[in-house]
């Protein structure tokens, strides 16, 4: 999806982007953008390991059975 973005497009939404919000709240908007990125990577992460965790634990008992 992303792939299909050439440099004309990217300056494009740059430039919308900019408009929006403009250049004084703009390093604020990527830096929450950012965070919100990080968080939404800690908590799959949480998930996968939960899961992965839940299977060994299934594992164990199928073997100890």
């Amino acid at each position: 999806m992303l792939g299909n973005i050439g440099p004309a497009e990217l300056f494009f939404i740059l430039f919308v982007v900019l408009l929006l919000f403009g250049a004084k709240r703009l390093p604020e908007v990527a830096k929450s953008i950012g965070r919100s990125i990080t968080e939404f990577k800690k908590a799959m992460n949480s998930n996968v390991s939960e899961i992965e965790d839940k299977i060994k634990e299934t594992e164990t008992k199928i073997i100890k059975a």
